[in-house]
């Protein structure tokens, strides 16, 4: 069940990713734009590889029981502190 739930949010993603990065021109193939922040929304441009990495898959759930599919920026929108998003980024590269 975790695991089909799982395969559906990554889907979901990625086709969100699609749809928004046809409008974003300045986001390279292969690469999508989220947008992080409590209060105040800050855009990153991320590889799409982080989406089978089980620590943004948390991110994406949190997104999931946030937002929804319906994201206020227009995009994917991340429900975390900024800080914690570049420290999990930067484990992320590492690995």
């Amino acid at each position: 069940m975790t695991n089909f739930r799982l395969h559906s949010l990554v889907a979901n993603a990625k086709q969100m990713i699609r749809l928004h990065n046809k409008h974003q021109p300045d986001v390279p193939r292969g690469y999508l734009a989220v947008y992080v922040g409590e209060i105040q929304k800050k855009r990153f441009v991320v590889p799409l590889s982080y989406l089978d990495q089980p620590l943004f898959q948390d991110l994406l759930r949190r997104s999931e029981e946030e937002y929804g599919f319906n994201h206020p920026m227009g995009g994917l929108t991340i429900p975390c502190q900024e800080k914690a998003f570049i420290d999990l980024t930067a484990l992320l590269q590492i690995s």
